[in-house]
């Protein structure tokens, strides 16, 4: 009888999860195509932000990953001291709390709480309609295929630089092509989590570093790179740079080296090719209003 009801419920929160995940999916491609974005494109989150009228403010705040403020000026709070692709995903979060129009709502950091280990519909679909709006499926396969990868065999440089090019971390893309998409098998998943990112980012500079790393290829689509002070870039060879926000370090096998050295934003390109970018980068754990965290001087207000 016991069990006979524990089915009942695992049936029922089974069912429940993939009607959230057909409404994230739904309400991620409407907000994609009201921002002018194809399902086959990466986004920057912050500007999407920026575009739908949603003020984005930056916090000195360790305990929390993000805050959702509704009301006549919706704002979303972002803890500066968490890393930057999480603080991407986490703006995503708080953005479907918004488009679902969710009340006021405080996202404690991922684990803390008991709470946090349980079933809740409105932040399973707001993770849901994040990991959707920054990774849909015709985009990442794509992304690989422009690059003649197949998604079933990828490896973990593969993977890192696919989430790279999403700006989300590694094992949220692993997760993500599992479990939302699809087209990781759990074989696989367990076989890319084994590597961690620190291992990867070792392996492709050569090095032990405790520097973010950021891979920007010749496929990368989104007309600008975010990092922040300090990071490490592996751009295309032949890569230059106009300023000296970002400085040449060294050549690689798959790339050059460069880093993030202070604010500002910066053209790099190849010569005799198309390919050319701007690199954003912001202070170390920016506090103040996103649009404003490219700034080369003190102003965040």
């Amino acid at each position: 009888m016991i069990n006979t009801k524990v089915n009942q419920e695992r049936y029922s929160v089974t069912n429940q999860k993939q009607e959230l995940a057909r409404q994230a999916m739904y309400k991620s491609a409407e907000v994609r195509k009201a921002a002018g974005k194809t399902p086959n494109q990466g986004i920057c989150i912050y500007d999407l932000c920026d575009k739908l009228g949603l003020t984005v403010r930056f916090v000195d705040n360790s305990s929390m990953e993000g805050i959702y403020l509704g009301g006549k000026k919706p704002t979303i709070l972002l803890s500066a001291k968490r890393p930057l692709p999480r603080r991407n995903f986490t703006c995503a979060h708080e953005l479907g709390h918004h488009v679902f129009g969710h009340n006021a709502k405080f996202d404690q950091l991922i684990g803390e709480t008991q709470q946090s280990k349980t079933f809740q519909p409105e932040e399973f679909l707001v993770d849901s309609f994040a990991g959707l709006l920054l990774m849909p499926k015709l985009a990442i396969r794509k992304a690989f295929t422009v690059r003649g990868w197949k998604p079933a065999f990828a490896t973990p440089h593969q993977i890192f630089t696919i989430a790279c090019a999403f700006g989300v971390g590694y094992e949220t893309l692993i997760y993500h092509m599992t479990y939302a998409l699809k087209i990781l098998n759990y074989s696989s998943l367990q076989s890319l989590l084994k590597v961690k990112p620190k291992k990867i980012r070792e392996e492709i500079i050569g090095r032990p570093t405790t520097n973010p790393l950021i891979i920007a290829d010749e496929h990368w689509s989104l007309p600008s790179i975010d990092v922040e002070v300090g990071n490490h870039l592996l751009l295309p060879h032949t890569t230059h740079s106009e300023t000296d926000i970002i400085t040449f370090e060294e050549n690689h096998p798959t790339g050059t080296l460069f880093l993030a050295n202070r604010p500002g934003i910066a053209r790099v390109y190849c010569p005799g090719t198309q390919w050319a970018l701007f690199v954003r980068v912001s202070r170390h754990q920016f506090i103040g209003l996103s649009q404003y965290r490219h700034l080369e001087g003190d102003e965040d207000e």
